[in-house]
């Protein structure tokens, strides 16, 4: 890894934040406070700060204490400030009809998210498990048979990568990304957390080379590939490790201040 400690404080304007094991715990389910004093501080300094997680916009409650300069939510699909949508993408409804064949002949649990709702086509032991991780997997099982007429941004499904390759083909204008061994998230081709990045620069008139983003998960990767600076939490896998500039300690030690702090940005 090259040096890029030296004039880093100078150099980065914006910073992109994973949320689950990145910024919130999956042993407390809280950003530490240690944490939220440091976003804190960014925001003092005139760094902006940005999400970029796999939830939706249901899902960022616990972060209700923490002001951010946008938005970057399902995986690039859906982002936006506090004042208006940056962008959009939604999956294909012959995708969703194709998805929803399948699922009428597995027995695969699978949410499906909207702009302002999730919900699942059945629960079991796998999805409630994946609660008890993230607690923002609580959502109730509904009919799905109508799901291809909806505006479906997201879907989780519970799939091994075997299974996985088999969606895909039957969606072929979307893409997958799993942070969890036990299921993916399908989102439609064209959005995901690099291009949200790239839309926020545009947007704020800044520069890649003044970016920096924190991530522990697979789902990750290709934005820490893209940023200027990639940290990778200590709890993360180790493919996420290699595609990183740095690797700071575990979300719970205090990780995002330690790093902040190696690269004089605190």
């Amino acid at each position: 890894m090259e040096n890029k400690t030296v004039g880093v404080n100078k150099m980065i304007k914006a910073i992109f934040f994973d949320i689950d094991g990145t910024l919130v715990s999956f042993k407390t389910h809280q950003v530490p406070d240690s944490t939220i004093e440091a976003l804190k501080q960014l925001k003092k300094k005139g760094i902006k700060i940005f999400i970029a997680t796999g939830r939706g916009k249901d899902g960022l409650k616990v972060l209700d204490e923490i002001e951010f300069d946008g938005y970057i939510t399902l995986n690039g699909q859906y982002c936006y400030d506090k004042d208006l949508i940056i962008y959009q993408n939604t999956i294909d409804p012959h995708d969703l009809q194709n998805l929803v064949n399948y699922l009428d002949n597995h027995q695969v649990p699978c949410g499906f998210t909207e702009e302002h709702d999730k919900y699942y086509n059945y629960r079991d032991w796998r999805v409630d498990e994946i609660h008890r991780i993230t607690q923002n997997d609580g959502q109730p099982a509904k009919d799905c048979s109508q799901v291809c007429t909806r505006k479906i941004y997201q879907c989780q499904c519970f799939v091994d990568e075997a299974e996985e390759k088999e969606l895909l083909k039957l969606m072929p204008n979307c893409i997958s990304a799993r942070w969890h061994p036990m299921f993916c998230d399908i989102s439609p081709k064209g959005g995901t957390k690099q291009n949200g990045i790239d839309k926020f620069l545009e947007y704020y008139h800044l520069q890649l080379s003044e970016t920096m983003a924190f991530g522990d998960g697979g789902n990750d990767i290709p934005m820490l590939n893209h940023v200027n600076l990639a940290v990778a939490m200590g709890n993360g896998n180790e493919e996420v490790k290699k595609a990183a500039d740095y690797v700071t300690d575990e979300v719970d030690l205090d990780g995002v201040v330690k790093a902040l702090k190696h690269f004089n940005l605190l």
